[in-house]
């Protein structure tokens, strides 16, 4: 009987828990949820692209940022269009330097209204830092609460 080139089964280690892409960009999230920019902005690249739909542009929430400064710029700019919103990441896809996430958000218009809506957030990573962060969503279902 000839060896194996293959090691048995048994002998090949198990990846185990969220790989390094994965846990960085659950880390945003955590940010996202505390409401602390600062450790966001340690997971986002000093370059970072920062992503929306140019159709938000209306209400400054569309195009693309540029560095810590355009996000935390962006950030600034949510509360007087929104009430609020509240983030639930439900599935993290990984492939090579990219994470996709589905998710839902409540979002509450500044009138008081609340809406569940669906969201892909399309992150990339590179030297262990976020630096381009795509949020995909239906701009017509937002639009529609912000202005009830």
């Amino acid at each position: 009987m000839s060896p194996s080139l293959h090691p048995h089964p048994a002998a090949t280690p198990l990846a185990t828990g969220p790989s390094a892409h994965l846990a960085l960009i659950r880390k945003a999230y955590e940010a996202f949820r505390d409401h602390d920019v600062e450790a966001l902005l340690d997971v986002l690249a000093p370059d970072v692209h920062w992503v929306h739909p140019d159709g938000m542009s209306d209400y400054g929430l569309g195009g693309t940022e540029i560095g810590h400064e355009g996000v935390k710029d962006f950030l600034s700019r949510v509360p007087r269009v929104l009430g609020g919103m509240r983030l639930y990441p439900q599935e993290f896809l990984e492939s090579g330097d990219r994470v996709v996430v589905l998710g839902l958000r409540d979002v509450t218009s500044v009138h008081g209204r609340t809406e569940r809506l669906r969201f892909v957030h399309s992150w990339t990573v590179s030297e262990g830092r976020a630096t381009r962060m795509e949020d995909i969503f239906d701009t017509v279902a937002l639009r529609r609460l912000i202005e009830s």
